[in-house]
Formats: structure tokens, sequence, C-alpha cells
């Protein structure tokens, strides 16, 4: 038996290395998943990669800073599975490494419409659905730029930020509902967005970047997706039944730095 056996999970950012993971380590116990990504490809290509036949995965294209495309996507699922019992909230975009008086507004504005009013959206129409089961686990992708201040990333920082306290409002509000909302917060992961922020902190100099921040980590090394997807499984998971409004860091001891 699989922590997952007859389980409906949700995902969105899919494709990306981080939701990928997770999609893979909760199908290997038994999920059956909604797949959502701004590129339908990539995640049609994800579930062809797992092996997972349309009885268990079904790939949903939405961008999730449109309230009627959230709404789509967790509409389809429930049309398809019935349910849903775990929801990762992990889309998620960069943005641009610029100091405050040089960032572009547009960028800024981007970044919120994806980070913030992504999750917003989909916390918004997740909850109806898992209030009415009675039931239900999520989690938010937060990061380490949620807990500290990181010089030239003004959008990325202050968004995730927004994340963290979204986790701790949703939680406070559904806790007696049997509804449980936790965080987690990656530190340097070896994904493309890490590529490109090392490519944006150091322009031309990406591997240089990428030295600094493995020497920046007491653990010496980025962090792999699949050691974040080993967090997010368990908060996902019904052994983490007392865990709520809890933000997990998974960070090789960065924070403390």
């Amino acid at each position: 038996m699989g922590r997952f056996d007859d389980k409906v999970i949700v995902i969105t950012g899919a494709a990306g290395g981080i939701g990928k993971a997770v999609a893979k380590k909760v199908t290997s116990e038994g999920a059956k998943v909604a797949l959502v990504d701004l590129n339908l490809d990539a995640v049609q290509n994800v579930i062809s990669e797992l092996g997972l036949d349309d009885s268990r995965a079904i790939a949903l294209q939405a961008d999730v800073s449109q309230e009627d495309q959230v709404k789509a996507y967790v509409d389809v699922t429930v049309d398809k599975f019935g349910k849903i019992d775990g929801f990762l909230n992990n889309a998620g975009v960069e943005g641009k490494t610029a100091n405050v008086e040089e960032y572009p507004t547009d960028v800024f504005e981007f970044v919120f419409n994806v980070n913030v009013k992504g999750a917003y959206f989909g916390l918004k129409y997740m909850v109806p659905v898992m209030k009415k089961q009675g039931y239900g686990s999520i989690v938010n992708t937060a990061s380490l730029a949620g807990l500290m201040g990181s010089p030239g990333m003004i959008a990325y920082n202050s968004s995730k930020h927004a994340v963290i306290g979204m986790t701790r409002v949703v939680a406070t509000e559904v806790a007696k509902l049997g509804i449980r909302v936790n965080a987690v917060a990656p530190g340097v992961i070896n994904t493309r967005m890490m590529r490109q922020i090392e490519e944006n902190t150091a322009p031309g100099a990406a591997e240089a970047a990428q030295k600094a921040y493995n020497n920046a980590v007491p653990m010496g090394r980025y962090g792999e997706p699949e050691e974040v997807a080993n967090v997010t499984s368990f908060l996902l998971s019904d052994e983490a039944s007392y865990v709520t409004q809890s933000i997990y860091t998974v960070d090789g001891g960065l924070i403390m730095q």
C-alpha cells in the first residue's frame, strides 16, 4: 500500500523541476494527478515519462494569473476524479535581478501576477472543494526568499513573503474544517529557475555565481528537486495529519547564515 493510494493530487507548475519531482514521488506511491502548467506539451511529456495513463493523470494548461483558468483546472479535476485530496500550489517565476530604483515595473507586476495572484486564486478555488469534502491538504511553494532579503530581487522576495502570509492566514481559516495548509521554502535548488537566477545575478559569469551560492550553504551544495519533493509529499500525506500553518525550509541550513 502506498501513502497516496486512491488520493488525487493537483500540482501547478508541474513541468518544472520541483513540480515534476513531486509528481513522480506521489504517483510512485499510488496517487492520481492533475498536472497543470502553462506549457501543455511539457506537462504531457511529464505524464509520458512517468508512464501514466489517462485513468491516473490529466494534463491541464493554465495561466495561473488568470482567475477563470484557475477555476477551470479545479473544476476539470473534480469532474474527472470526483475529489481533490491534496494541492501543491507551486507555479512561480523569478523575474529579474535589479536594485529597487532600476527594477522594471512591468516585470514586478508580472512576478506578482503569477506568484501572488496565482497562489491566491489556487487557494480561493481549492478551499471550497475541500470544505465540501471535509478534508484536504494544501502545500504552497514559498522560498527561502520569503523569509529573508536578497539584494536585487525585490519582486521575487516580496512575492514569496506574500505566499507565506497567505499560508498562515488560510491555515487559520480552515483548521477546524479538516483542511491543512502549509508551505515549503526551498533554498538553492538545482532547477532551471536557479540557472536563470545565477545568470541574472552575474551575467556572463553564472558559474561563479553558482560557486558563491554553493559556498554560502552550510551543507556545501545545491539541493535537488527530489529533496524538496520528499518534504512536500510528507506534508501532502496523512502522516502530517497534525501539521498546519508550518513553513518547512529545505535549504541545507542556509537560513541560519
